[in-house]
């Protein structure tokens, strides 16, 4: 997405990004559940879901234009802290304290890496940070859909809803077809597919204490990608907000998924 805005505006790159993954995911949905696949299970929440996506996609474009990579991923993983905020008020969920010592952790982590000016606040990183709500308020919603829902068709709808809610603003940056570079795109939209689909069947099917060293790995592939593809390489103190995120993430995904072995257990 990065390398795209060097040629398509930031609104194009993830209206083109939805429309390839939906185009993918259909026709796998209603080989799966048929027709079934337009009548899913509180659609509602599935078009909100969509839009959170389309929000959060189009403010990591805009953000990522002018930030190093490894640092607006960095900055993106503010997102499981703020999931441990608002589980409580949407999911019922009890926080254990020495998870909420990991979210302190964790946004100082972050605002190592961003180190906000409060008279001049970073545009850029701001984007970023708007991102990570709208991705904490989806996989919120994943897990509150995860069971019920096909893991297709919920990324199906995600994905079409995006589409659509991103339409109303192409006319403004809307390049000739003969302009956009389809091999890239192409290939986005097949990992963008992949990534969402693969991601809500983790949810539904693991508690967040084993994914989370896996999805942590996204931080130091963020790093490699930034240095191979972009030639940036993190400072000192983006180092040490990168470890800390990392490790107050990890003690956040094991007190909670402590607290769900024992609940569990007494069962």
């Amino acid at each position: 997405m990065k390398m795209l805005t060097a040629e398509l505006e930031p609104v194009l790159v993830a209206w083109l990004r939805f429309v390839g993954y939906f185009s993918i995911l259909l026709p796998i949905a209603i080989w799966r559940t048929g027709w079934k696949a337009f009548a899913p299970p509180r659609p509602q929440i599935q078009v909100l879901r969509g839009v959170m996506l389309a929000i959060g996609n189009v403010a990591f474009i805009f953000g990522v234009q002018n930030l190093d990579f490894e640092n607006a991923i960095a900055i993106l993983y503010i997102y499981p802290f703020l999931m441990i905020i608002l589980a409580p008020i949407f999911l019922g969920e009890k926080v254990v304290t020495s998870a909420w010592l990991g979210v302190v952790g964790g946004f100082t982590g972050v605002l190592l890496v961003m180190r906000p000016d409060p008279f001049d606040l970073d545009t850029n990183a701001m984007l970023i940070v708007l991102s990570g709500v709208m991705v904490s308020i989806q996989m919120i919603i994943n897990r509150k859909l995860g069971v019920s829902v096909d893991p297709i068709v919920m990324s199906m709808w995600g994905g079409m809803a995006a589409m659509i809610c991103l339409i109303p603003f192409l006319p403004a940056v809307w390049v000739s077809p003969l302009d956009w570079p389809l091999g890239t795109l192409a290939l986005l939209a097949i990992i963008s597919a992949l990534a969402q689909t693969l991601m809500i069947m983790a949810l539904a099917r693991a508690t967040a204490g084993s994914l989370a060293p896996f999805t942590y790995f996204e931080i130091v592939s963020g790093i490699c990608l930034g240095l191979i593809m972009f030639g940036t390489w993190p400072d000192p103190l983006a180092w040490a907000g990168m470890m800390l995120i990392i490790i107050s993430g990890i003690i956040v995904a094991k007190a909670q998924g402590q607290l769900v072995l024992r609940r569990r257990e007494k069962v």
